[in-house]
């Protein structure tokens, strides 16, 4: 009698804080902003205090697992969707967190942190913005799975919006984690400098991981907005606004890889090192030229594509375009080329055609 009053004391315990937080935080947006504000701290604090670099992108992709855990076991009760997109993003963190804790390991330090690593604001900037990353990106699935969405009946899994989500997330993910494992064989069983990773995933897209991880991303937004889509949450609620705003996740995403710590830092500044250091710059500029900057495309083709398209369906803005003439440090190549008795006067000109930059995974 004693055993069976304390398990339901336990479980009125249990349930008497899931309640709470429900009705305090309807769409769990607070409850996973402090996990993930505790969270980043904690392994800041480690990473900080023993100038430990290791810890920092593991950090960030099992911060996934755990929102998708805590606010699925919030959820209280199995649901397909909810399990699946839930399940979804947990693999693609646990993935991500694992391959850049293994790459991390061999390689032994983040040279991105060497000018912050011994500076408590500028190293807590990082952390702060993996902060803002993971609980934005996550935001499909915190939504899906909150009390404010799940008070309406669901659809069964299996809608259009469903496979397509999971549709998308498989290619995403196969691309993404192909092309990282690809990049990296590339990189260990290669010691030339000068060789161009352009095999695989390669040839058709300059950067396939990031953009297998945007498909990934919308993947997971498609299959977690079916409850709005198909009219199950009531329309014009704030549910179902809450569901298509979570949208911003995705998007946000796309944002950064595109025009913050992606591309615009390797693009340009890639193809400016290699033409600069001559380190199989011909090889290299071929692959560019035949070589979508992101989606996917036969290279013979892209090669021969008129530059308006390029520029505009295929994303290749004009900022990631590397101009010899404007771009280049004329004085470093007159003196590689003189060390190498090649002494014959400067680079080449803007007029012999721009260039476009280069994939270095992340």
């Amino acid at each position: 009698m004693w055993h069976n009053w304390s398990d339901h004391s336990s479980y009125w315990r249990l349930s008497e804080t899931d309640n709470l937080v429900n009705v305090l935080d309807g769409y769990y947006l607070a409850i996973t902003l402090l996990i993930t504000v505790g969270y980043q701290l904690f392994f800041f604090a480690i990473a900080f205090s023993f100038k430990f670099d290791k810890l920092t992108d593991f950090a960030g992709g099992t911060n996934f697992v755990v929102l998708a855990i805590i606010t699925l076991s919030f959820f209280g009760h199995a649901v397909a969707r909810n399990i699946l997109a839930s399940l979804m993003i947990m693999l693609w963190g646990a993935r991500l967190s694992g391959f850049l804790l293994f790459r991390i390991l061999k390689t032994g330090k983040d040279d991105r942190f060497d000018d912050k690593r011994d500076k408590f604001f500028p190293f807590l900037g990082f952390w702060v913005f993996q902060m803002v990353w993971v609980w934005t990106v996550s935001l499909p699935v915190t939504i899906l799975n909150s009390p404010k969405v799940q008070q309406f009946q669901q659809h069964s899994f299996g809608t259009g919006t469903d496979v397509a989500g999971l549709i998308l997330w498989v290619i995403g993910f196969t691309m993404e984690s192909v092309s990282d494992v690809q990049k990296y064989r590339f990189k260990m069983g290669n010691k030339d400098k000068s060789a161009v990773c352009d095999k695989g995933f390669f040839g058709w897209s300059r950067h396939p991981n990031y953009f297998g991880e945007i498909l990934v991303q919308f993947g997971i937004y498609t299959l977690a907005v079916t409850p709005s889509a198909y009219g199950y949450v009531l329309p014009h609620s704030g549910p179902f606004a809450a569901q298509y705003a979570a949208i911003v996740g995705p998007l946000f995403l796309t944002i950064l890889l595109m025009f913050v710590s992606g591309l615009t830092l390797q693009e340009r500044p890639g193809a400016k090192k290699r033409y600069e250091s001559g380190q199989g710059w011909p090889q290299y500029e071929r692959w560019l030229k035949r070589t979508s900057i992101l989606i996917p495309f036969p290279p013979g083709l892209y090669e021969k594509m008129p530059t308006i398209l390029k520029r505009t369906i295929f994303l290749e803005f004009p900022m990631y375009v590397f101009d010899p003439a404007k771009h280049a440090d004329q004085s470093k190549v007159q003196e590689r080329e003189a060390e190498e008795g090649q002494g014959n006067g400067p680079a080449r000109s803007s007029g012999e055609g721009l260039v476009r930059g280069q994939h270095t995974p992340e």
